[in-house]
């Protein structure tokens, strides 16, 4: 079966649970094959834990979900070692970050100390408990979520660094009307979640990650990319612009949006199409930008303003 169906297919099932966030499920594809995290950004009560539980039941990994709270340690994470009185020897207690998917529940909630010890597994995949380092399972994908209304009640906003280690944020809105509905209809019922069918295996997810990264970029996709990156480092409302790890990002969602549309190569919609996903929580505006607009909206200014290059993807 052709990729595009199997992820029709992974949208259809996530369906019978959270409706309306067929988008939401693609970029979540798209992060796991990149061994990518995602911020979720959006409102208490909008679905995330569901949306991420289901995610891993179709992919038929395992599930696990932190609550931040300024009182958690990094070894609530990670994990640690206790003394057994029983056997009189120390032994390991695994922490929830050793999960397939792992929700990280308003983690702006967490002190800095406890997000730095999240990030750092984050980064580099393993876990050092007491000078035994574990690797982690893969696949590996943490989906981190903050409310932006309690931006300022007993939070600790993550620092552009740490921002900038996320592979795509997402703003999660409230459902348009009939999705609501639907979401009155589908929540009548209990055991929701036994409905879903497993769409893809952990060897089908290692596979698809060996094949995305073929998916081929032109010097000219290339060139466009790096246009709009630079932009943002020389623009008015921008205090700070996208990294080079922002571009290295930005390269591989457009890869992964032409691989999910069965594609061998990337043309200028893919780039255009994640781009404000990508780039967005990696910029800090200016005070004067910050007042007027919104990350989101000078993306789509600089996409204006950067010629496109006519398909050029498929040249190469």
């Amino acid at each position: 079966m052709a990729l595009t169906e199997n992820i029709e297919k992974l949208k259809t099932e996530i369906s019978k649970v959270i409706v309306g966030m067929d988008t939401e499920v693609e970029l979540m594809a798209i992060s796991l094959l990149f061994n990518g995290h995602i911020l979720l950004e959006s409102m208490p009560g909008t679905g995330k834990t569901m949306l991420a539980k289901s995610f891993a039941a179709a992919i038929g990994g395992e599930f696990s979900r932190i609550q931040f709270t300024p009182d958690v340690l990094p070894s609530d994470v990670t994990g640690i070692h206790f003394f057994n009185p029983k056997v009189q020897e120390f032994e390991l207690r695994p922490g929830p970050i050793m999960s397939n998917i792992v929700l990280a529940d308003e983690i702006n909630r967490a002190t800095p100390r406890t997000q730095s010890s999240l990030l750092e597994v984050m980064e580099e995949r393993q876990v050092t408990i007491d000078g035994v380092t574990i690797p982690l399972k893969e696949p590996f994908m943490v989906i981190a979520t903050q409310n932006p209304v309690e931006s300022q009640q007993g939070t600790f906003s993550l620092p552009a660094a740490q921002m900038d280690r996320f592979f795509i944020k997402i703003n999660v809105g409230y459902p348009v009307y009939e999705d609501e509905r639907r979401i009155m209809q589908i929540h009548r019922g209990d055991k929701i979640m036994s409905n879903l069918a497993q769409i893809f295996s952990i060897q089908d997810i290692k596979g698809l990650k060996a094949a995305i990264n073929k998916t081929h970029i032109s010097t000219e996709i290339e060139d466009y990319l790096l246009a709009i990156v630079r932009k943002t480092r020389e623009f008015n409302s921008i205090e700070l612009g996208v990294s080079p790890r922002g571009t290295l990002a930005l390269m591989k969602a457009a890869q992964g949006k032409a691989f999910l549309s069965d594609r061998t190569y990337v043309t200028p919609a893919d780039v255009k199409a994640i781009a404000p996903y990508v780039l967005g929580h990696r910029m800090i505006l200016s005070l004067e930008g910050a007042l007027t607009k919104t990350p989101e909206m000078i993306i789509e200014e600089i996409l204006d303003t950067i010629p496109v290059p006519v398909e050029a993807g498929a040249n190469g």
